[in-house]
């Protein structure tokens, strides 16, 4: 049975049969289970079972890769590479401005990074544990446009793996039509690191959602949000959202910075309102 076994998982390696990702998956499954039926059934596994257990193993952890089309790993790079931008702009600490200042300590601040271009920084504590705003956030994504009067619709156009998805946004026109629709196409990757999580995104290309007649096909650039607990108060959450946008269009700075910071704050306001006035679903992050 091994042997066959072997001979299922070298065919692999074939040519013809390299990009039969079912066939690799059967083959590690198929030599995990023989070795485990052959440890089990003598006093000691011997010493080149160990060694092919540990391979086999090595050669299950790269599966999930292989499971991806090259189109598919090229986005999933990409919300990394966003997550990894977007981090390293707010680990600086040097530069930011104050933009907006409210009396319940919400506030906005920006800052202009090279190669980036002008950025909004969002710092507010919403009186919620971290795994709601986690499940609203993120699992409820495409929900947003029933609470968030901003956001006309969220879709979710392709999910790849557990952290990565496709979306396209329609966001709604701003007060007096100072900045008609537009409508965004993103990467987005979620990740928990430890206590925190992390919600991140850019721009992105995607074929089957080309530019609509009347809207104008504005960019994220890496942008993200980053929750943890407040410290000392663990059912609370400091949500920090790093937002980068080039509406394009011809659009003065004035308008544009005043549209972007109100945005935030006005986000802050929608999210806790729909938070209080909803029962909490079943949460996990």
């Amino acid at each position: 049975m091994l042997q066959a076994t072997f001979k299922l998982c070298a065919g692999s390696s074939y040519r013809h049969v390299r990009n039969m990702k079912g066939l690799r998956h059967q083959a590690v499954l198929a030599i995990g289970q023989e070795l485990n039926r052959r440890a089990l059934g003598g006093p000691t596994p011997s010493w080149w079972i160990n060694q092919v257990r540990r391979r086999s193993s090595l050669l299950g952890s790269r599966l999930e890769d292989t499971l991806y089309s090259d189109r598919e790993l090229a986005y999933i790079h990409q919300g990394e590479e966003a997550m990894q931008k977007a981090l390293g702009i707010l680990s600086s600490q040097e530069g930011w401005k104050k933009e907006n200042q409210q009396a319940n300590g919400d506030k906005v601040l920006s800052k202009v990074v090279p190669d980036v271009g002008k950025v909004f920084r969002l710092e507010v504590v919403v009186d919620q544990p971290m795994e709601r705003l986690y499940e609203e956030l993120v699992d409820r994504m495409e929900a947003m446009g029933e609470w968030n009067p901003n956001v006309k619709e969220i879709k979710v156009l392709q999910k790849i793996g557990k952290d990565t998805v496709i979306t396209h946004e329609l966001a709604a026109e701003s007060a007096g039509n100072l900045v008609g629709p537009r409508d965004f196409v993103s990467v987005r990757c979620a990740k928990r690191r430890g206590s925190t999580c992390v919600l991140a995104g850019m721009a992105t290309q995607f074929g089957q959602m080309p530019e609509q007649k009347g809207v104008i096909r504005a960019e994220h650039g890496p942008t993200c949000m980053v929750l943890h607990p407040l410290a000392g108060s663990p059912s609370k959450t400091k949500l920090t959202w790093l937002l980068s946008i080039d509406l394009k269009g011809w659009l003065p700075k004035t308008i544009i910075n005043q549209v972007l910071s109100q945005t935030q704050v006005d986000f802050a306001n929608h999210l806790r309102k729909h938070l209080e006035s909803s029962p909490a679903p079943e949460a996990r992050c």
